[in-house]
This record gives C-alpha cells, structure tokens and sequence, in this order.
C-alpha cells in the first residue's frame, strides 16, 4: 500500500479549495453581468406605463343620530356617477355599514344615495349593495362607493438598485449612462395626467370638419382678403397696458 506524505495531501486540498473559490467568483461575476446587462438604457423602456383596471371610491360618514347627506356629500355622490358614466367599467358597489350604532341613519343616506344615482343615469342594475361590520367598533364605519375603471400606471420609483455616485462599481457612470431611476417620476406623472389611457396606444379618430367656418375661409382666399379671424373684444381680456 503506498501513501502519500501529510504535505502532499495537504496540499491538493489547498489546491482544491482554491479551485472552488476561483470558480465561485467566476460564477458571481458572470451572475452580475447578466444582472447588468438585463436593465434597458432607455427609461421609457425601464419604468413603461401599463393600461390596468383600478378601483375609484369615495366615502360618505354618517354620524349616528343624522340620516341623509351634506350639499359635500350630494356632490361628491353626483360626481362619482357623472365619471362612472364615460370610465366606468363595471358595477358601482355601496358598501354600508350594518349592526353599528349609525347603520340606521347610514340606511337612510343609502336610498337617498341610490335616488341621487337613478337621477344621474345610473341604472338600477349597475349599483350593488353589500352590508359589513367593522372589525374595529371604536372607528365610525362609512358608507364606500367603488368601481372599476382603465387606468395608466408606471412605477413604482425610488429604486436605486446601484450606487449612482463615482465608484468602481458602478459601471453606468464611468459609461455616462442614465441611472436607473431616471425617468420614472416623469412617466408617473404622465400616467397619471392622462384622461384617456387609450391615447397612448393609438390616436383618435378625427371628428368631422366645421363646414360653415370652412366655406367662409374658403371664400375669402377666393376673394383674395386677408382670411386671418379678428377678435374686436380681445383687447378687452388684457389685464395690463405694461410695455406699450
């Protein structure tokens, strides 16, 4: 039987070892390129906006010995009907409270709430009532309004996944890239000015032209006028001479 010296064996598992730690480090570094590589230098394709539905509500406080609605909540409620009409994408849910000292004003303020909706456009069909009690008796329960609509949405930003400063680490600033949350706030803030989500996917169809105004446009470049528009009463909309 041959065996092999302490120093030897000692050796090959040095050896080996050493081997491991190469490969991890190997492993790790490859790992973080592909890491690297995978976030896209354009913002708009980092932080994209996405058409999702969303829930819209409001809520409506009854105190426990009034019935009815404020002239705030009445308009709040006539609001919320006016908007479900052209975004709404489904039923308007009416959750009232139910078994807590105010669930009979709460009734109360709920049929004038349906009164006001059937008043709007509202049908019948479209408003669900669901009664809840409140897990927490000390908090005065409200009446909630919901429903669905399309929305734009980006984010969520305040990621900062790299350091943004000069470090070797940081490979985008020594490549002048942009960092990652660049942009973000920006598409947010898009998202959520837009009114009509659809518009960022396609434009809308063109409304037919104003023919009376047309044919009098039409007329003076026949005539060879000036077919510039006057505005006699625009002087008058001025709010100060200052520089003439």
């Amino acid at each position: 039987m041959i065996t092999r010296p302490p120093q030897i064996r000692k050796g090959a598992i040095h050896l080996g070892g050493a081997l491991v730690g190469i490969a991890l480090a190997l492993g790790g570094c490859q790992h973080d390129e592909v890491i690297t590589a995978s976030i896209p230098d354009d913002y708009k394709q980092r932080h994209p906006i996405a058409v999702e539905e969303q829930n819209r509500s409001i809520v409506v406080f009854v105190g426990h010995a009034r019935g009815g609605l404020t002239a705030a909540q009445r308009a709040d409620v006539m609001g919320l009907a006016s908007t479900w009409l052209h975004e709404g994408t489904g039923a308007i849910h009416i959750d009232v409270p139910a078994g807590t000292p105010n669930a009979r004003p709460a009734a109360e303020s709920l049929r004038e709430i349906q009164a006001m909706m059937a008043a709007a456009g509202v049908p019948p069909r479209a408003v669900m009532v669901r009664r809840y009690q409140p897990e927490d008796k000390r908090f005065l329960p409200p009446i909630r309004l919901t429903y669905s609509k399309i929305a734009a949405v980006a984010g969520p930003c305040g990621l900062w996944p790299e350091d943004i400063g000069p470090s070797m680490k940081n490979k985008g600033w020594f490549e002048n890239k942009q960092y990652y949350n660049f942009g973000c706030a920006y598409q947010r803030n898009l998202a959520a000015m837009v009114d009509n989500p659809s518009d960022l996917e396609q434009p809308r169809s063109e409304t037919p032209s104003y023919t009376a105004r047309r044919t009098a446009f039409f007329e003076k470049y026949r005539k060879g006028t000036p077919t510039a528009v006057s505005y006699p009463e625009a002087d008058r909309a001025k709010l100060s001479d200052t520089g003439k």
